[in-house]
């Protein structure tokens, strides 16, 4: 007989196995971090670019802060997508 257990490895396939299980039982909660950490980094880098009065310096802090609002964007919705595309749980 097939014991009913609460270990998700089965249900981690893919591209799912990228992530620790406690990541994984809760996706959907931390892409939504990542998303709104990612927005407020890209605001920083705004504000940078704002009271640095675009200078040379303000615009090499700005890009390195909108590249990392624009790897932790990318990495949230990419955990969404993940997390919209798995199996409902019965």
């Amino acid at each position: 007989m097939n014991a009913h257990d609460d270990n998700n490895a089965s249900l981690r396939t893919g591209m799912r196995r990228v992530f620790p299980p406690w990541e994984f039982r809760n996706l959907r909660f931390w892409a939504s971090a990542r998303i709104v950490a990612g927005s407020g980094v890209a605001v920083l880098a705004v504000v940078t670019l704002f009271s640095g009065r675009f200078t040379a310096e303000a615009f090499a802090w700005g890009e390195l802060f909108l590249l990392g609002a624009a790897m932790t964007l990318a990495a949230g919705i990419w955990e969404l997508s993940i997390a919209r595309s798995a199996p409902p749980r019965t």
